[in-house]
């Protein structure tokens, strides 16, 4: 009989003992793929809204529990501006609104119609607000399709009705799904006078940009420079936070799916003791008895994986209903989460089977005959 028929009958063989154990693995790794999908699309998310703008880096007010509260006065955009490199910065404050029920995330974006270009805007239709404007707005291309709205179109936010004057492109998904309205209308509405939330930096050509952040870091401990998703935790602690639960889940699961492995496997060598007496006697080697044990826990863990991974789809299916995370939750499929949870499968398999096969290994093959 081959090895590998052989380890898949011993694991059909007990099949109600056989499914707990792929259960309790299939349970762990749902919980570790949910979160890490969770995980990697919320940091996404914020990611985007960062990126917003065409600039070469980002300023937002350091340690801020959510990007969203970051808080900058204009005074300090203006300081950052005089720095020696620094070609232009748009200070630009954000704000969400719940549009509808279906809309709960409806980005505004308040800033100087004449940093359009620095930013990254183009207008596809229609033309620019213009500051002193209190009626005037722009809707990104994919807001204005969802909503139906175009230009000479009148839209209701928070009480406030505007004219929709132009149609932007910023190649942004985030900033094509927003709207944009003068910096200071919209400092008034959100009763922030003077407050950007973040500045989009861009740097002339040639000039050290992580020089320029370190320096301009130094000089403004309540201010962080971001570039890259890595450091995006400096200006967000609520992700940051999410991260770590994410990774101590990962760690959790690993422990107790470990365990589950541990205890069928080695309540299945107890059980199997003249078995493997049997086997040993006939010829079969240590280092064979041991890979038979392994694989038969690696095949459950697998399988335990597969189904894991098929109720986790569901699961991040069922969150984007969650009213907290509509518009905010856009799934992502990482390979990374993938390979994360097979890693954590496999690994709960060797770690649980470890002391189970070496028992196995080691018995002598007389006294395994004898046992009852």
């Amino acid at each position: 009989m081959p090895f590998y028929v052989l380890v898949l009958r011993n694991v059909l063989t007990r099949k109600v003992r056989s499914s707990l154990t792929a259960t309790a693995v299939a349970i762990a790794i749902m919980t570790v793929f949910a979160l890490g999908v969770l995980t990697f699309s919320l940091r996404q998310t914020a990611i985007s809204i960062l990126r917003t703008g065409h600039a070469d880096f980002t300023i937002g007010q350091k340690g801020v529990s959510d990007l969203l509260y970051s808080s900058i006065d204009e005074s300090e955009v203006g300081r950052i501006e005089a720095y020696n490199g620094v070609e232009s910065v748009t200070g630009v404050l954000i704000a969400v609104v719940e549009l509808d029920k279906d809309r709960p995330f409806f980005l505004e974006l308040g800033m100087q119609p004449d940093q359009s270009d620095e930013f990254g805007v183009q207008v596809v239709s229609g033309r620019l607000f213009t500051a002193d404007a209190t009626n005037e707005i722009m809707l990104g291309y994919r807001a204005s399709r969802d909503l139906g709205k175009n230009v000479g179109d009148s839209i209701a936010i928070d009480s406030e009705t505007y004219t929709i004057v132009g149609i932007f492109s910023t190649g942004q998904v985030f900033g094509d799904s927003a709207s944009m309205l003068p910096l200071r209308q919209l400092q008034t509405v959100e009763r922030k006078p003077g407050i950007v939330s973040l500045a989009f930096v861009r740097v002339k050509p040639g000039v050290d940009i992580d020089g320029l952040r370190a320096t301009i870091d130094a000089d403004n401990p309540q201010l962080a420079t971001v570039r890259t998703e890595s450091e995006f935790g400096r200006i967000d602690r609520n992700l940051k936070l999410i991260s770590a639960a994410n990774v101590g889940a990962s760690i959790l699961a690993l422990i107790v799916g470990a365990i589950g492995v541990m205890n069928t496997t080695t309540m299945s060598v107890f059980e199997r003791t003249r078995e493997f007496g049997v086997l040993r006697a006939i010829g079969w080697s240590r280092r064979r008895l041991l890979s038979l044990v392994m694989s038969e826990a690696i095949v459950l863990a697998i399988g335990g994986a597969a189904v894991g991974l098929a109720v986790g789809y569901v699961v991040i299916q069922a969150l984007k209903e969650v009213p907290e995370l509509v518009g905010v939750f856009q799934p992502d499929y990482p390979l990374g989460v993938f390979g994360r949870s097979l890693g954590i499968a496999i690994g709960m398999a060797l770690a649980g089977a470890l002391y189970p096969s070496v028992r196995a290994a080691l018995l002598a093959p007389i006294e395994a005959l004898r046992h009852e």
